[in-house]
């Protein structure tokens, strides 16, 4: 399932990529797609069922996606979703999208968790660091875990960089116990 999602995905960053949209735009018009479906479970039904025709199910996308001022091809990449019986994996799609949409422009995402809040200037020099590190640039979010008494822990992708007093006080644990 997750191969998928991750087809659709890459397709769909390509064509953006391709036809030169603006993909933050194109992001948020996703994401309200993605939330519209989420909240709307009698909408969800109708998109999903079989028993639906697929022009009345197109007419509907069409109204929806003319309100809520969507481009067309955000438009035809759900219509494509709903011709080919995708729409339950929507937010799994999306998700992937994103993913793939900030490879193509050069983001990576750091998940970085601190003992306490980081002001402005900890957090543009700590995504600076990271930047360096990475060779991209950083879309940041930020937790606060009182746990890690000092310090802070850094995940991208599957790495963590654990600069944190807590794993600092576990690898001197670690080598005395070895010794």
């Amino acid at each position: 399932m997750a191969s998928v999602a991750i087809r659709y995905a890459r397709a769909f960053a390509e064509a953006v990529m391709d036809f030169k949209l603006e993909p933050q735009q194109v992001r948020e018009e996703l994401r309200s797609l993605v939330a519209l479906v989420g909240t709307n479970a009698d909408l969800r039904h109708v998109w999903e069922s079989p028993a639906v025709l697929q022009e009345e199910k197109v007419r509907l996308l069409d109204a929806i996606t003319q309100r809520a001022g969507f481009r067309t091809p955000v438009r035809n990449f759900m219509a494509v979703l709903m011709e080919h019986g995708r729409v339950a994996m929507l937010p799994a799609i999306a998700q992937q999208f994103e993913k793939e949409l900030d490879r193509r422009l050069g983001f990576v995402e750091a998940a970085i968790t601190s003992a306490r809040d980081l002001s402005p200037e900890e957090r543009s020099a700590m995504e600076a660091q990271i930047a360096r590190l990475t060779g991209r640039k950083v879309r940041a979010q930020y937790v606060t875990d009182q746990k890690l008494l000092g310090g802070a822990l850094v995940k991208i992708g599957s790495m963590i960089y654990d600069g944190s007093l807590r794993g600092q006080l576990r690898r001197i644990r670690e080598q005395l116990s070895a010794e």
